[in-house]
């Protein structure tokens, strides 16, 4: 439990205030360097040698550097000893760059606690450490700028520890023990980072690290649109846009916060729907749905509603902000260091980098200062170019239902006018000098060409006015305020209500009555409506100026304190405290009493124009009093009525409408009327004079008589016309030949006598089919000479052989059976006989003629079988057929062959003679 002694030991230098010269770790990136030294900091190190002897304590302390740039000039301090600073030998820490004196500092054991005070430029942090050790340990800290080491003594209690264990003794400083209780203290000192561009042109805004200590530049997500509409993604990607379906702006790739997203619906805003403009930006957070609306197109007037309701401004529930700002809505999300503005004309949406950084994808493309990938798709590809892209991000809204996510979007009209035009005047102003003190901050050339194509492609809506507005807007954010309606000439003029004055550079959150004596700090401004010079806003929720802070109520007039008035009847005072209005009911005087005869008259109470508030007793008419009703009239009749003078009850008569009538069904004049399928008919202007109808006209459809080859025109129940329907078969035969057969009708192809097509009609069904012809072998050669002729099938080849005969005998082969139209289902096996027989013919001198013998291959014992044939109205029968067994010669009758001249001459001859034997007969029974 002995005492420690710690000196703190310097070399005498002279340095100016703000510069760092001692030992200390650097931070210029997130990961601590070592202990180094030099005269400035930087991210080369080299190491400060320290000499050690026993029992001693080596400690070195460093403050962080805030985003001003000053630095904390830190201390070296050495222990040494166990009693006291003479006796004991010492271990020095030497520090080349500080001029202080040297503070012998003696510690004790019985101190409980340690303050430790920091200083950075113009901030300072301390605090109080509790130890259970016995060891303690004083030493001072050196103020920046100053040459000795003056100032408030902190006490420390070491904590004993082993090993390389590290702590944070406070912010930005910590502590690192050694060995043998060696303990380090490094305060972070932070040099400021190199400032960088950013893509969409802003500045970059200054980002506390993690650790609290030091900071970082960051570029913040910043996306707008403007006009027809117009695009600067995150990046500063400008494009242009002509969707009218309702899309995402943003939304996470990887959700990190429940339900979250921004949306946008647009509509053509043009004539001829060549161009869209914003209608609607929702924003989606959690369990609420901000919608922001135009009520009126083309204007600032803009309606808020959250879940389908509408809400009054300023609107503040479960970490959703919203509320006005000049001419903005803005919607904020303090937890997501984010907000949205929209006022009808154009849109913001500002998001850290810190929380969105690389995690945005939609039509604002992806927040990561590089516009190479603003243009990614939903699967993440990047498309050729962002209004393709755009298409991509359409969501599922019942109220357009000719948009559907998903589908080939159609392409997007082009945003370059197909005509050249002149732009209007107002465009030039952003190249001009009314907006040059802008220029240097925000780039304004693409503003410009958005304001060009809106002049061209929309001159008679004025929104050229946006992209001024919104650049005005863009600069504003970036702290530079511009007056730029003026120079308009009226064109781009903003209306306040009565009561209110334009300011293009008023406060974001006006002052009110009630939040006078609130601080605000904010150097942003905006263009809108506010209270003239003078007056204030009396409430963020109650939009009225007054020149003093009295009351305002229902009626929105503003009232000082002890002012009596009547408003709603009750007579009221203006009193200061908490209630602010006290009313009571107001007391009229006594009235006459009025009576009111005659059917239909009733009293009412009317307005005293003297006294709003004590109405007046009159007579009126309610035809609802009236006993008689008015009559129910026919079909194309309507009742008309008329008040005679003096009454209220009113006289009711039928008269015709001019219409005509049918089926208990009314028409106007020039209008189609349904009386059956096989007339056309319309009602006239012409009367039926007995009916006081207008009279219906009506003529036959026009039916079609015409079929194509295979069809016919066949009557269909409860059509007045025919259709044509198929009654034949259609066959395409080879070479593009069209064959058209009845069912159970058989047809040879025209250039093919062993192809036989055949049409079966089968429960109402036609069905065509093809066979094939087998014939048997045939060699020409074996033929005699012009005997070579075609079977009766006109198919297969026959002729009369040279040398050897073929013998009679059974043939066999295989063909559809066709009887009555049916049709056997396959080829059936079926015989015959062929081959040849003895046949001749040779002159007898006996009988001075010729004689002949013929012989002829026969069937000798044949069998009946039966096969089973579809017929076209598909029913099946049995068909019997006649099968050969076997064959055999067999002599037959030879006959010459005569001519068809002469047989009909001998049958001539054999009537005549007829005749005449009968002629004879009869004489000779006379």
């Amino acid at each position: 439990t002995g005492s420690t002694t710690i000196q703190q030991t310097t070399s005498p230098m002279s340095t100016s205030p703000g510069t760092v010269t001692t030992s200390e770790v650097t931070k210029t990136t997130s990961t601590p360097k070592t202990t180094t030294s030099g005269p400035t900091p930087s991210t080369s190190t080299s190491t400060t040698p320290v000499t050690e002897t026993p029992t001693r304590e080596t400690i070195t302390t460093r403050t962080p550097s805030p985003p001003t740039g000053s630095h904390t000039t830190p201390v070296s301090t050495t222990t040494s000893g166990p009693s006291s600073l003479e006796t004991t030998p010492t271990s020095t820490a030497s520090v080349p760059s500080v001029s202080t004196s040297s503070v012998p500092v003696t510690t004790s054991g019985t101190t409980p606690t340690e303050t430790f005070t920091t200083t950075s430029g113009t901030t300072s942090s301390s605090f109080n450490i509790s130890t259970a050790t016995t060891t303690t340990t004083t030493f001072q800290t050196v103020s920046p700028g100053s040459a000795s080491t003056s100032g408030p003594t902190a006490t420390s209690t070491a904590v004993t520890t082993t090993g390389s264990e590290s702590w944070w003794l406070c912010n930005c400083t910590k502590a690192i023990c050694i060995e043998d209780n060696i303990v380090q203290v490094i305060p972070i000192i932070c040099n400021p980072p190199p400032k960088p561009t950013c893509t969409n042109g802003l500045s970059p805004v200054p980002v506390i690290d993690e650790d609290g200590c030091c900071w970082h530049w960051e570029c913040d997500c910043y996306c707008t649109g403007w006009g027809d509409p117009h695009y600067m993604t995150f990046d500063g990607l400008y494009y242009s846009y002509q969707g009218n379906c309702t899309y995402v702006l943003v939304e996470e790739i990887n959700k990190t916060v429940d339900n979250f997203g921004v949306y946008i619906d647009n509509y053509h805003c043009s004539a001829q729907d060549v161009v869209s403009c914003p209608r609607t930006l929702i924003v989606r957070h959690e369990t609420q749905e901000v919608r922001l609306t135009t009520a009126k197109p083309n204007t600032l007037q803009v309606e808020v509603t959250v879940n389908n309701q509408l809400v009054a401004l300023p609107y503040k529930k479960f970490g959703v902000s919203i509320y006005e700002s000049g001419i903005n809505r803005v919607v904020e999300i303090p937890e997501l260091k984010m907000n949205v503005t929209y006022n009808g004309l154009s849109f913001s949406i500002r998001m850290p980098y810190s929380l969105f950084g690389n995690n945005t994808q939609g039509q604002c493309g992806t927040c990561n200062n590089n516009t190479a990938d603003d243009c990614m798709l939903p699967n993440g590809k990047i498309a050729a170019n962002c209004e393709t892209m755009a298409d991509h991000w359409q969501v599922v809204d019942p109220s357009k239902p000719q948009c559907s996510p998903g589908l080939i979007p159609t392409s997007s009209p082009s945003t370059t006018p197909t005509e050249p035009c002149k732009e209007s005047s107002i465009c030039k102003l952003l190249l001009g000098s009314v907006f040059k003190p802008c220029h240097e901050f925000v780039k304004p050339e693409k503003y410009y060409a958005a304001c060009v194509f809106d002049s061209c492609v929309l001159p008679n809506l004025d929104l050229e006015c946006s992209s001024l507005q919104i650049y005005a807007a863009t600069c504003a954010d970036q702290g530079v305020c511009i007056d730029w309606r003026s120079h308009t000439n009226g064109v781009c003029s903003h209306e306040c209500p009565p009561g209110k004055e334009y300011r293009a550079c008023g406060p974001t959150k006006e002052i009110t009555c009630k939040s006078s004596q609130q601080n605000e700090t904010s150097t942003k401004q905006v263009e809108g409506c506010f209270c003239p010079n003078g007056t204030m806003l009396y409430d963020s929720g109650v939009d009225v100026c007054v020149k003093t802070c009295g009351c305002v109520g229902v009626d929105m007039i503003p009232r000082e304190f002890g002012e009596k008035f009547t408003v709603d009847c009750q007579d009221c005072i203006c009193l200061e405290g908490e209630h602010g209005i006290i009313c009571e009911p107001h007391v009229c005087a006594e009235q006459n009493k009025v009576t009111c005869d005659g059917e239909g008259f009733y009293e009412v109470t009317e307005v005293n124009p003297k006294d709003s508030c004590c109405p007046l007793v009159t007579c009126k008419c309610n035809t609802s009093f009236c006993t008689a009703k008015a009559p129910k009239c026919a079909l194309g009749f309507e009742v008309h009525s008329y008040i005679p003078s003096g009454q209220c009850c009113p006289v009711y008569q039928c008269v015709p409408k001019g219409v005509c009538v049918h089926q208990n069904a009314e028409f106007l004049p020039n209008s189609s009327v349904f009386v059956d399928k096989c007339q056309s008919c319309f009602c006239t202007t012409e009367v039926n004079v007995s009916t006081q109808l207008n009279i219906i006209s009506c003529k036959p459809v026009p039916c079609n008589t015409y079929c194509k080859p295979g069809f016919e025109i066949k009557p269909v129940k409860g059509e007045c016309c025919g259709r044509c329907v198929q009654t034949k078969c259609i066959i395409h035969a080879a070479n593009s030949a069209e064959l058209i057969l009845s069912p159970g009708e058989f047809k040879n192809d025209p250039t093919n006598n062993c192809t036989i097509y055949s049409c079966v009609d089968v429960h109402n069904q036609l069905i065509s089919s093809t066979s094939e012809i087998t014939c048997p072998a045939f060699n020409e050669e074996s033929c005699k000479p012009g005997t070579i002729s075609f079977l009766p099938n006109g198919c297969c080849k026959t002729c009369a052989p040279v040398d050897s005969r073929t013998p009679c005998s059974v043939r066999h082969r295989k063909d559809f059976i066709v009887y009555n139209g049916c049709r056997s289902v396959d080829r059936v096996d079926m015989t015959e006989c062929e081959g040849t027989c003895g046949t001749f013919s040779l002159y007898s001198a006996e009988a001075n003629s010729m004689d002949h013998s013929c012989s002829c291959c026969r069937e000798t014992r044949t069998t009946e079988k039966y096969v089973q044939l579809k017929c076209p109205g598909g029913h099946a029968i049995s068909h019997k057929y006649i099968y050969v067994e076997n064959c055999s010669c067999q002599d037959t009758e030879c006959n010459y062959p005569r001519s068809r001249e002469l047989q009909q001459r001998e049958e001539n001859d054999k009537a005549s003679s007829l005749n005449r034997i009968k002629r004879a007969i009869s004489l000779t029974s006379k």
